[in-house]
Parts: structure tokens; sequence; C-alpha cells
């Protein structure tokens, strides 16, 4: 299928949040999410925030899907880091490369960048485009601490 990977716009706000909503309503994120934090990140991707960038995946001016990465830099690895924060693509449009295409498109656009991702076990089609992209299961314990 052909479709472009563009710059989220302040145009795109109702349909991205609508999709960060179903996003993370399901299966695939563990937190809920609340309306404030879809706001506050959808503005941080169009605003000025050199940490976070957001994308749009479109066919022919129709919204298939979203996506979200934050960049940092990686001790561990010695070098600028991008972390794909979220990556939804709308039912319909699922199967047809969009999310492999993100991928490819970020690895690109960083080439000496470390990419990495979470995703749940039970998410196996996602989990399966990122292992066909070359991504690597890390046996991380993941811990956070809210203020």
């Amino acid at each position: 299928m052909d479709f472009n990977i563009r710059n989220m716009e302040k145009k795109d706000k109702k349909q991205v949040v609508g999709m960060m909503r179903v996003f993370y309503a399901s299966s695939a994120v563990l937190t809920d999410g609340s309306e404030e934090i879809f706001e506050a990140d959808f503005e941080n991707c169009v605003g000025a925030n050199p940490y976070v960038e957001g994308y749009i995946f479109e066919n022919g001016g129709e919204v298939m899907g979203y996506a979200m990465a934050a960049k940092s830099f990686s001790t561990e690895f010695g070098r600028r880091c991008v972390w794909i924060e979220d990556i939804y693509v709308k039912e319909d449009f699922r199967g047809m490369g969009a999310g492999g295409r993100f991928l490819d498109f970020i690895e690109e656009k960083y080439p000496d960048a470390v990419i990495r991702l979470e995703a749940e076990e039970e998410n196996v089609r996602a989990v399966n485009v990122y292992k066909k992209h070359g991504f690597k299961v890390i046996p991380y314990l993941e811990m956070i601490k809210r203020r």
C-alpha cells in the first residue's frame, strides 16, 4: 500500500487524541492514560519540545494511524536513543505495513541511534513486526515513580 509518513500538525488533534483513547484503552498498553496526558502529549508533539516528535500515517488524505518518538541519550550504549513511545494503526489499516514502514523511517532518520520500544507480550502481531525489523527482547525490569 502506498502511504506517507508526515509530522503531526495542529489540524490532526481531534483524530490523534481519538486514536490515543482507543490505543490506551486496549491491551497493548498497561496504563490507561487520561485526557490531560493525551492533550499534553499532542501539544508537545506539535510544539517546540525537542524531545518528542509526532507522526501521522496517511493515505490519500485519510489518517491511518499515528506514532510518537521520544529522544534522549543512552549511557548504556554511549549514543543517542530514540524511544518509540506509541505506534497505533487503525484497525481497517492493520496488516498493510504501516508499523514496519514507520520503524524503517525512524531507523533512516536516526541511523546512529539506539532505537527502543516497549510491547505487551499479548500484542503478538506487533511483537512479530518488531522482531521482523530486527528488534530483540531485553530482560529489563522497568520501574516508575510518579509524583
